[in-house]
């Protein structure tokens, strides 16, 4: 007589964030585990903001194999965990925990590869230089992810003192050579071999009707709506557009690999948020 099969252990993940409403993470994580048989795992998402984050790390038990971690969260997690992996440390952003078995809470940077994937599935290896849009946690990624794609220095268009000086300072960290423009000239960044977008929705909107002939590379970083007015701009122009969902797609699949040890279903991951993004429209 054969024994029963044991029945697995639930294993839990989740996004925090605020707002988290939107999030399409647990979209690709839960088809993700259904591609991947992996019937025992739930993925949900919780609004979380900074006060609250600390208690809520406190009650994580042994159910609990990882957390994907959205604004404003990516800075403050950092005090919480027990190690950080080199990206992470570069850019100073932690967008994954992996709860490992032995109790540790492992920070990592899932956006920064997500970036270069994304870029190199669209054919994109290796450009002359390249702009960025925009500061912040995700321009400092783009610089971090621009280190693989470019040897040539990288401009970056802001707004204030303050935006310059920490993107000054987040060259010099990582490597990278940056010079930093003021946002009045943005239109100029246009030109560059490759320009990746990094602001909020809206934002660079106005530089839809300043797309030259003949585009190289824009890399939009937003989803939601798509195509943005600059994105749909560029590719009318003849430029080669890669969007936010390729990032969010590139950078869950690294997170499955993560927290399940199983490489994450690109195909699958991508057409479950691309169905749910066309339902939203």
């Amino acid at each position: 007589m054969t024994s029963p099969t044991p029945t697995p252990i639930p294993r839990r993940a989740a996004v925090l964030g605020s707002p988290i409403r939107h999030s399409l993470s647990p979209v690709l994580h839960r088809a993700a585990y259904a591609e991947l048989g992996l019937t025992h795992w739930s993925y949900d998402a919780f609004e979380i903001d900074e006060a609250a984050l600390p208690g809520f790390v406190a009650e994580l038990d042994a159910s609990w194999a990882g957390l994907s971690l959205t604004m404003p969260l990516k800075r403050a997690i950092r005090p919480l965990l027990d190690e950080i992996g080199a990206v992470a440390r570069d850019v100073d952003a932690v967008n994954t925990v992996v709860c490992a078995a032995d109790g540790r809470r492992v920070g990592e940077n899932t956006d920064v590869p997500g970036l270069v994937a994304a870029l190199r599935e669209r054919g994109v290896e290796r450009v002359e230089s390249a702009a960025v849009l925009g500061a912040g946690a995700t321009a400092t990624s783009a610089l971090a992810a621009l280190r693989e794609v470019t040897d040539g220095p990288v401009r970056v268009y802001v707004r204030g003192a303050e935006r310059e000086r920490e993107m000054h300072a987040a060259g010099e960290r990582l490597g990278v050579a940056v010079t930093v423009r003021p946002w009045t000239e943005a239109a100029e960044a246009l030109a560059a071999p490759l320009v990746v977008a990094t602001t909020p929705k809206g934002a660079v909107d106005h530089l839809a009707i300043e797309v030259p002939a003949g585009p190289g590379v824009l890399f939009d970083v937003l989803y939601d709506p798509w195509p943005t007015a600059l994105a749909g701009a560029w590719g009318h122009a003849g430029g080669t557009v890669v969007g936010g969902l390729d990032l969010l797609v590139h950078q869950a699949v690294l997170q499955v690999e993560l927290m399940t040890g199983r490489p994450g279903p690109l195909t699958a991951m991508r057409t479950a948020g691309e169905a749910a993004l066309a339902g939203r429209s």
